[in-house]
């Protein structure tokens, strides 16, 4: 295992400009730039073709970038693989085992390729497949694989662990366990980046995240920080008679935006206060019950959202120009 010194290294990757263009001149990520510090968990949102795998391979070592320049614990992942890749564990977003052998079988195969390899009863049983290490792999179901191929990513105890959609198969309990685990590495020391399509889970596991569109980061920093800028959302249902047209001015209340649906109202504000204050002393005035009342800050589905809303505004005055 490499020993060098990263202490001088203040992050343990570190992303400049980094570029990947595919043949025929398709630029997959557009000059991205950013910094994961050791023990954090750090994540990588955005929609099919946003550029989320593209660079994730360039860390792994995988592909090499088309322009800028990426470390990984000080290193270079392709150029100095053999100092990077004993020190990472990778999960990707498929894997591929013989499907003849057994969990047990695979995990064994897998420890004879990876430097100081955990035991394999232990990996296993780190993932709730310990009893399951008889069995043949084509017998196990999807979220299953998913967790052996958690286990094989964790067998060589990381330093840095990368997992491409690792919750994707898994029930409701894989995915509490698998992040449950993430935060039990994370709060060991181990750098983990990861994808994923799940925007809840991210907001509540990463540390910090960065959301990818069209292969340019539109937003970075903490799940709070991306949020922030986003409007808080009051919803209620008006009894029959009444309408939005009822209430106070919106205007006066803070109100940014608003929709109605039947008789379900939703205000958009990011003075939420203000406007949950106004709503409520009105319908006290007038004696009018607010059902399905409900207060709450911008979500990161709701930020995301906006992002490529606002991507696509932008694309067509482009267009139009």
């Amino acid at each position: 295992m490499d020993t060098t010194d990263t202490s001088a290294h203040p992050h343990v990757i570190d992303v400049t400009d980094l570029r990947r263009t595919y043949g025929g001149g398709f630029e997959a990520v557009r000059g991205i730039t950013f910094a994961v510090p050791r023990g954090e968990v750090f994540a990588l949102l955005g929609t099919n073709g946003a550029g989320k795998t593209s660079t994730v391979e360039v860390l792994e070592g995988l592909a090499a970038p088309s322009g800028g320049r990426v470390r990984v614990l000080g290193h270079d992942p392709r150029a100095e693989r053999a100092a990077v890749r004993p020190r990472t564990g990778v999960m990707l977003q498929e894997g591929g085992f013989p499907s003849e052998l057994t969990v047990a079988e695979t995990a064994r195969m897998w420890a004879g390729c990876t430097s100081g390899a955990r035991p394999v009863p232990e990996a296993l049983a780190r993932v709730g497949l310990g009893k399951r290490a008889g069995v043949r792999v084509k017998q196990l179901s999807g979220g299953e694989r998913r967790r052996l191929d958690l286990a094989l990513a964790l067998l060589g105890e990381p330093e840095v662990l990368f997992l491409d959609e690792p919750t994707t198969g898994l029930d409701a309990e894989g995915r509490r366990d698998t992040w449950e685990l993430v935060r039990a590495l994370r709060d060991g020391g181990t750098t983990v980046l990861l994808t994923t399509h799940q925007l809840e889970e991210a907001e509540d596991v990463a540390d910090r995240l960065a959301i990818l569109h069209e292969g340019r980061i539109a937003a970075v920093g903490t799940p709070a920080e991306v949020t922030a800028g986003r409007p808080a959302r009051i919803s209620f249902e008006l009894p029959p008679g009444y309408f939005v047209g009822d209430l106070p001015p919106l205007g006066e209340l803070g109100v940014v935006g608003h929709e109605v649906v039947g008789g379900a109202v939703r205000l958009r504000t990011h003075e939420v206060q203000r406007a949950a204050t106004g709503v409520l002393a009105w319908a006290e005035r007038t004696g009018v019950e607010l059902r399905g009342l409900d207060v709450r800050s911008a979500s990161l589905e709701e930020a995301f959202l906006g992002i490529a809303r606002e991507a696509g505004t932008d694309r067509e005055r482009e267009a139009a120009a």
